[in-house]
């Protein structure tokens, strides 16, 4: 956790690993859905939903992440019909 005490959010991969594209510091969970939103609505709707899946991370006092949970706009199929069966 940053010397401020602000709490750090983060976006990663489903497997874990910080984001290929999404991995930077967020100050709050709306920034961070904010920008796994525009992302997923972009650049990521031509992926998968397991690509496209995006986990929302808190850093803990210790310096550890902890999953929150995950933006369902990036978990939902698009519109596009990419991904459908």
């Amino acid at each position: 956790m940053p010397e401020s005490g602000c709490l750090l959010y983060r976006l990663v991969a489903l497997d874990g690993q910080p984001h290929p594209v999404l991995d930077a510091p967020y100050e709050s969970i709306a920034a961070a859905e904010a920008a796994a939103s525009r992302w997923c609505a972009g650049q990521g709707r031509s992926m998968s939903v397991v690509q496209r899946g995006i986990a929302l991370e808190v850093q803990t006092r210790c310096g550890e992440w902890r999953t929150l949970g995950y933006p369902s706009a990036c978990l939902l199929e698009s519109g596009s019909g990419v991904g459908a069966p």
